[in-house]
């Protein structure tokens, strides 16, 4: 799934490792969302959301072998 993790981590000036303890993980799972090996779960995806302050939606992609998930 594409995402926006790596962008908002580097804005604030945050590692790996430091997002990973903000939002209780590892720092190899902050890795696989990065590198989109990796589909967070519904309550990680909201814990990095409310970490960066932004909307779920704002953060990931909703598209799906480029469908909108709703079509």
């Amino acid at each position: 799934m594409n995402n926006g993790v790596r962008e908002r981590r580097e804005a604030a000036d945050m590692s790996q490792a430091d997002l990973a303890v903000a939002v209780d993980v590892s720092r190899q799972t902050i890795n696989a969302i990065e590198r989109e090996r990796y589909d967070p779960s519904l309550e990680l995806a909201f814990k990095l959301a409310a970490h960066f302050d932004c909307r779920v939606e704002e953060l990931f992609d909703p598209e799906l072998d480029g469908r909108l998930a709703d079509e």
